[in-house]
């Protein structure tokens, strides 16, 4: 009885971690990647024309995240959003309204 306990046990690990290894894969980060950036983009549209999203290949360890940029429906410039995707339900939120023009990509020589 003993022995089957164990041997579930390290079963149990094994596919644990077999799983860990394929949810830090390139391949997998390519794909969550991609599912941020469509869900990000995705939600700017009602606010930006042709949104163009940046995301970070690997978020936090809860959130997927991205800064979305593009030209204001209805005016002129470019503007910025936070988008946070949230990897437990795979839903996204944006932050609020970014000039563009006040946001500092390089330092100044």
């Amino acid at each position: 009885m003993q022995r089957n306990k164990i041997r579930f046990c390290i079963l149990a690990m094994a596919i644990a971690a077999a799983g860990t290894a394929r949810a830090s894969s390139g391949d997998a980060w390519q794909e969550f990647a991609s599912e941020v950036e469509a869900k990000c983009k995705q939600a700017a549209r009602a606010s930006i024309e042709f949104p163009h999203a940046v995301v970070d290949p690997f978020g936090s360890e809860h959130y997927g995240i991205a800064l979305v940029t593009g030209k204001p429906k209805g005016a002129n410039g470019f503007v910025s959003y936070f988008c946070v995707y949230d990897k437990q339900t795979k839903s996204v939120e944006l932050g609020s309204e970014l000039e563009t023009d006040g946001m500092r990509i390089l330092p100044e020589e």
